[in-house]
């Protein structure tokens, strides 16, 4: 996701947080349930209808559908694939998998965006290795998160876990601001160093998003324009929350 040449994302007003909030919690429950529903001989597509049905239900809009023309709700994409594969009934869930859902929602123009990587029943550790990992890479660039920090010590914070765990760490695609776009400057990679980058204020959202992989960080794009997958094969996990950065540290507004 590159948010190049795209507005910068903004510290937010009490009307806008409070509408990100309501954004944020609809976007949790839809991944809640796809998360307790995601079971082996579904299709991508099951999925994806899942979460526009219910994502009506709660009184958003899907912030992906028509972005730059993505065909569908969500992105769901398996073993080898990173991120933005496109719901397809052709394509059958089987044991084993790793399955990310990338799902984003609009309410009252506040956009927020998240993602999750499903195990589904499998004996493999080293796939599990690589999900329990990239979600603590996640966990632990929030945690340093206040008003002040540069972008450099998140990206850091989050190369630090995924080095340690010896993960290829994705490079050509980052966290972002989000909120009135869902794709605003700055860009947050995943590997950098500390005391560099943006400074991030208070009231203002990111959405932070590290992917990694069993194998090399290089990537490929499918003939569809919108896949992409690891050049080597290797399967690939990816976890996202959408963050308001408080005086007090940050709060996670798409915690399931």
């Amino acid at each position: 996701k590159s948010s190049a040449g795209l507005m910068t994302t903004k510290p937010k007003n009490e009307q806008e947080i409070k509408d990100i909030k309501v954004s944020g919690r609809m976007l949790a429950s839809v991944l809640d349930v796809l998360k307790k529903n995601t079971k082996p001989n579904m299709t991508t597509k099951d999925l994806a209808e899942i979460a526009a049905k219910e994502l009506k239900s709660l009184g958003g809009k899907p912030a992906f559908l028509g972005y730059y023309g993505f065909p569908d709700v969500l992105c769901t994409s398996v073993n080898d694939e990173i991120i933005h594969g496109i719901p397809s009934s052709k394509k059958t869930l089987n044991q084993g998998d790793i399955v990310s859902l990338d799902f984003g929602v609009i309410y009252n123009g506040m956009i927020t965006d998240a993602a999750i990587s499903i195990l589904l029943d499998s004996n493999s550790s080293r796939d599990s290795f690589l999900v329990k990992h990239t979600e603590t890479a996640l966990l632990k660039g929030i945690d340093i998160i206040k008003p002040g920090i540069r972008v450099g010590d998140l990206s850091a914070a989050i190369q630090k876990v995924l080095d340690k765990a010896q993960l290829g760490i994705v490079r050509e695609y980052v966290g972002h601001g989000v909120g009135h776009h869902l794709h605003e400057e700055p860009n947050i990679p995943n590997y950098g160093q500390a005391g560099t980058g943006a400074v991030l204020l208070e009231n203002m959202t990111i959405a932070i998003e590290p992917m990694a992989t069993l194998g090399s960080s290089q990537t490929l794009v499918d003939a569809d324009g919108w896949t992409v997958r690891t050049k080597d094969g290797s399967r690939a996990a990816h976890f996202e929350h959408t963050v308001l950065i408080t005086k007090d540290g940050p709060e996670i507004l798409t915690q399931i």
